[in-house]
């Protein structure tokens, strides 16, 4: 038997668990079982850069503009 009987105070003691009872014991068996669930990730603030470390500027490159477009030169209709 996974699922043991835990009744609550006003609950008769049961030998053979009805599903309502098995449903109640669950609680008891994941405890048991555990999780799959991996740990939670850190959230709120982020720490930041770390102390003494040197931080340097990002490298700025020139900006690249388009130029206005040529018109196209007109071919001589053939006859």
């Amino acid at each position: 038997d996974v699922a043991a009987d835990n009744p609550l105070p006003w609950q008769k003691k049961q030998t053979n668990l009805s599903p309502g009872r098995v449903a109640q014991s669950m609680g008891g068996v994941f405890a048991a079982i555990g999780t799959p669930a991996e740990t939670p990730k850190p959230r709120g603030k982020s720490p930041g850069w770390p102390t003494g470390r040197i931080r340097l500027r990002r490298i700025r490159y020139p900006t690249v503009k388009k130029t206005t477009p040529r018109p196209k030169k007109e071919q001589p209709k053939s006859a």
